[in-house]
């Protein structure tokens, strides 16, 4: 499987108007529309329906991140508005979630927005009730972003809940409004529970209580892995060629529960929910591979790079069981309870899934990695159910609707 160094970005651009990007969720969870992609065939439903077009007896995947309330506003004493943007910690060894329960002080790389008005000095807010004091400090600058240290008082708090108190849901930029306190609520999936991302999995926003009922009722099994979705799902492929483009890496977490059920149903068909739960999943199966060739460090954590994958023969790859069987004997030798890393794993068409069968996603922006990601999964058919959503009254983007695509057969 090899990388082609002719994909063109300007061939996975599409028109899309202002008026077909969802501003707001819709009115319920799962009265969103869903888009229906099987054997070369395209139609309309609503999600409420989509246990009725998927198969008996099967796996499901989901992705468990929470979002963190990340956006922090400042005012200055001259009345200038300074919006932080917490992206990660500044010390790459400590995991997203060690991170947000960590007491003050720590230390985070952030945007900035209006920095220009915030040249020296520390910006301090109170909460409401007046019980909370949060300062920001700029310590330096790491190319486009800012190294920022927050303290506050109480000491003893955890991040987390400081940004509880202070922060703001942070919206995608292209949903131009400020946020609202819907927001706390419609941009988190019902079942998040791993705090960490500072963007939703957004093809979990449709599943209701009554979603979950009827995906039980046909005998689906689920699962769960944890991906941290970083503000880099959001950088367009600038380049010229897709193989040029610098991906961003995620923080990801697999229990060796979830590893048992995926070795349990490998002869049925997984369900992969997400964009992001895709790349964890095709990630593991990489490390697994890795195991397999000898080529995986002793010690966690797990790191995947971009490219990592198209290196091998797809001839002589073993199937996903006897990865996932392999991964768990390592894990079981180990004691370990959970596989953590970081990918930067990069799908684009030409790439082979040996994880997902069917995937459920949303709609996504022009010339983006997760474009690619669904052209790798229905080849050129993308542009044709695109097209059709486009025409068909699809709402697109974070808020909008969903897509049930099955894998195209030697897609590329």
């Amino acid at each position: 499987m090899k990388i082609s160094s002719n994909i063109a970005i300007k061939d996975y651009i599409y028109d899309l108007p202002k008026e077909k990007i969802a501003y707001q969720p819709a009115s319920d969870r799962d009265k969103s529309n869903l888009l229906i992609y099987k054997q070369d065939e395209t139609s309309k439903d609503v999600f409420e329906n989509l246990a009725d077009y998927l198969p008996s007896n099967c796996l499901m995947v989901f992705n468990n991140t929470r979002v963190i309330q990340a956006r922090l506003i400042f005012r200055k004493p001259t009345g200038a508005r300074i919006e932080i943007f917490c992206l990660e910690p500044i010390d790459k060894q400590t995991t997203l979630h060690e991170a947000y329960n960590n007491p003050s002080p720590v230390m985070w790389k952030c945007l900035v927005g209006n920095a220009k008005k915030w040249k020296e000095g520390v910006l301090e807010k109170t909460n409401p009730n007046g019980k909370s004091l949060l300062r920001a400090e700029k310590i330096g600058t790491d190319k486009d972003t800012f190294l920022i240290k927050f303290t506050w008082e109480p000491s003893t708090e955890a991040f987390a809940n400081i940004l509880g108190q202070f922060g703001r849901i942070p919206l995608p930029p292209y949903i131009q409004r400020e946020d609202n306190p819907d927001d706390k609520i419609r941009y988190q999936t019902l079942y998040g529970n791993m705090s960490g991302s500072v963007a939703a999995p957004t093809a979990g926003l449709h599943f209701s209580d009554n979603t979950f009922k009827a995906i039980k009722n046909k005998n689906i099994t689920t699962a769960n892995v944890t991906l941290h979705v970083g503000a880099g799902t959001f950088k367009p492929v600038t380049t010229e060629h897709v193989d040029q483009h610098k991906m961003h890496d995620e923080q990801f977490s697999v229990s060796l529960e979830t590893i048992e059920t995926l070795i349990e149903e490998s002869q049925r068909p997984f369900i992969i929910v997400g964009t992001t739960t895709v790349r964890t999943l095709e990630s593991l199966y990489w490390f697994g591979i890795k195991l397999l060739k000898s080529k995986a460090k002793e010690q966690q954590p797990v790191c995947i790079s971009q490219w990592e994958p198209y290196q091998y023969d797809l001839e002589t790859l073993p199937s996903r069981k006897e990865v996932l069987k392999n991964l768990m004997q390592w894990m079981q030798n180990k004691n370990l309870e959970n596989i953590t890393g970081t990918t930067s794993l990069m799908i684009v068409p030409g790439y082979r899934y040996q994880i997902t069968d069917i995937l459920i996603t949303n709609f996504h922006q022009p010339a983006s990695t997760l474009l690619l990601l669904v052209a790798a999964f229905i080849g050129d058919d993308w542009r044709r159910v695109y097209n059709y959503a486009l025409n068909n009254d699809f709402r697109f983007l974070s808020y909008g609707d969903s897509c049930l695509l099955f894998k195209k057969q030697n897609s590329t």
